[in-house]
């Protein structure tokens, strides 16, 4: 599940950066992007929380984020565990009984008590932004079935240029001459990443840019539905995680049925409980990055971390990429840091 922080840095241009999952709140995406990202929302609560150096947190950060991701491509493609819906479901079902555990045993879930959850914002914010959040997932992790990590990492940087589109479209900010820029950057970036990939497949394309424009909305979504509502990345997935279990459990009938169930056994309940503890991990681990560190600092990780993941691709999944992919991906991440440095504007 996108780390999602990841997602934490992967925020929004309205905002500078708060950190991707995939997974910072860049990632996600992680992520954002990618595994359970950290469902980003708003600023960090007052509610005083342990607190690790920028040094400790941010290497145990990329390694969680990198290994969610890895882990989820070795269930899919070399244990031949083809059912990402089941495994999403799985994740946020797991980060659900996780965080309850947490806030009673904790205090890295005391920022739910400055939350004022009623009925009204629970169909009106949560619920919608769960829906955008469980499509974003399910899509974004069935692209493992089709596309190379590297591959998705390179499109991933497409979400900044779809989050700004999406604003400019509904008016909720004006264009001017840098984000036009810093749009045809990544946009010219990712294309010749494209260009370049070895094994293209269009269904996987597609699947992705779906999963791009699914993440960009509920971005935006969150920016204009919780603007101002203090949530950190743990108490965010305490509040989405059952809602977007739920709407996962509505789809599995209609897309793996109960094929995944009869595959538990051959894969094991070591490999799915460790899967899903590693992404839980990486929120917790939100909790802390989302602390530390400058806007800058947080995106260079992120784009320390999606190097070191590519490279992983390549070395441990046997992934090709093209120098025009690496040329490509470079301008993106140009573009990239342009946009996180700037906070979007």
């Amino acid at each position: 599940m996108s780390s999602q922080v990841e997602k934490d840095l992967e925020q929004l241009p309205l905002e500078a950066s708060s950190s991707s999952s995939s997974s910072l709140h860049l990632e996600p995406k992680e992520a954002h992007d990618d595994p359970l990202p950290s469902p980003v929302s708003a600023r960090q609560p007052s509610v005083s929380k342990p607190k690790m150096s920028a040094a400790m947190i941010i290497p145990i950060w990329i390694v969680l984020s990198s290994s969610v991701i890895i882990y989820n491509n070795y269930l899919y493609n070399t244990l031949n565990f083809r059912y990402p819906v089941f495994l999403v479901t799985w994740h946020l079902t797991f980060a659900a009984i996780g965080t309850r555990i947490l806030q009673r045993t904790t205090h890295l879930v005391d920022g739910a008590k400055e939350v004022n959850m009623n009925k009204d914002l629970f169909v009106r914010s949560i619920l919608p932004i769960g829906l955008l959040f469980s499509a974003s997932l399910i899509l974004s992790n069935t692209a493992y079935l089709y596309l190379s990590v590297a591959y998705i990492q390179m499109l991933k940087a497409f979400v900044p240029v779809a989050i700004l589109l999406i604003s400019w479209t509904f008016r909720i900010q004006e264009p001017n001459r840098k984000l036009g820029v810093i749009v045809f950057m990544i946009s010219s970036g990712v294309a010749l990443a494209s260009h370049g990939e070895l094994h293209f497949n269009l269904v996987g394309f597609i699947i992705q840019a779906l999963a791009v424009v699914f993440e960009a909305s509920r971005l935006v979504m969150i920016q204009i539905l919780l603007h101002g509502m203090k949530m950190d990345p743990l108490v965010s997935l305490h509040y989405y995680a059952p809602v977007c279990a739920l709407i996962n459990l509505l789809v599995i009938p209609f897309t793996e049925g109960l094929a995944p169930f009869y595959e538990l056994a051959r894969v094991g309940p070591l490999i799915l409980i460790s899967n899903a503890a590693v992404a839980f991990l990486l929120n917790i681990a939100a909790v802390f990055l989302v602390g530390v560190g400058s806007g800058l600092v947080l995106t260079l990780a992120g784009v320390f971390k999606d190097i070191l993941l590519i490279s992983g691709s390549v070395l441990i999944f046997g992934s090709q990429i093209t120098p025009l992919q690496v040329l490509g991906y470079s301008i993106a991440l140009g573009g990239l840091i342009l946009f996180k440095t700037s906070g979007g504007k």
